[in-house]
């Protein structure tokens, strides 16, 4: 069984053989499932329906809830009194089930200290704590950085884990609030798209609008005669100069006649 791990899906195996395991077969399947070190999720399992009848024999009930607890819970609900009835565990299962209690704490929080590492995780040293980290680093349910400095744990990525039936009503609350978000992003957006779209036609038109005066007016310059309109002030010196002239003439003809006059 051992070699089918890391072989696509790894739970995939336990879930076939949960289709023809039933009472102490049934145990001995889950109880080899939580031990797999590739095996992080197990809601597959928990539905399958020979699993499920453990839950209704007082013998096999309690490894039913071990494994749901592996599947949504933590190692302080294990350690809890709620949790008093359930099987011991093996030094496999409790590493892994403190590797999953640490992805749980990583969904809400990216910067984890180890002294609530160690709190939640029941751990005496901040040694255990880093060993514990990086094998699940190493495993790939979680990375991030061990902050040795400032004794922290900062979480860069987790796995998703299996999520309970009482938790797909929040899940799709929380999904249409943030559909109804970008839906007034998504309008926001369009209106400002519209507005850009009429302050380009606007633009547009106005430079029409200007190259069109710009053409008349080069129109109208090209259509004037050679040396263009006559300056008013080259037309007031030419009038000046013209009655200069004539007085001018009018002075020579008077000295002219004087000589004529009889002595």
């Amino acid at each position: 069984m051992g070699e089918l791990l890391g072989q696509g899906n790894p739970l995939e195996q336990f879930v076939l053989l949960a289709k023809n395991a039933k009472g102490a077969a049934a145990v001995e399947n889950v109880k080899q499932a939580l031990e797999a070190p590739g095996v992080f999720v197990f809601g597959e399992l928990l539905d399958m329906t020979n699993v499920q009848d453990l839950s209704g024999t007082e013998s096999t009930a309690p490894f039913y809830h071990l494994l749901q607890l592996f599947a949504f819970g933590s190692y302080k609900d294990y350690t809890s009194k709620e949790a008093g009835s359930m099987p011991p565990l093996s030094v496999g299962m409790q590493r892994k089930l403190r590797m999953l209690s640490v992805v749980t704490l990583a969904e809400t929080e990216k910067l984890i200290p180890y002294n609530t590492l160690q709190s939640e995780l029941d751990l005496k040293s901040v040694r255990e704590v880093e060993d514990l980290i990086i094998e699940g680093i190493s495993c790939g349910i979680m990375n991030g950085k061990l902050d040795q400095k400032r004794e922290r744990f900062e979480v860069d990525f987790v796995i998703g884990r299996d999520i309970r039936q009482g938790d797909f009503g929040g899940i799709v609350s929380v999904l249409s609030s943030w559909c109804d978000t970008c839906d007034t992003v998504l309008n926001t957006i369009e209106t400002q798209v519209e507005k850009l779209n009429d302050d380009k036609s606007a633009k547009i038109k106005h430079k029409a609008e200007f190259d069109a005066t710009i053409t008349d007016l080069k129109a109208r310059i090209k259509n004037l005669p050679p040396g263009g309109e006559e300056d008013p002030d080259s037309r007031m010196d030419a009038e000046r100069m013209d009655r200069r002239e004539k007085k001018g003439k009018g002075k020579s003809r008077m000295g002219n006649n004087k000589g004529f006059w009889p002595k």
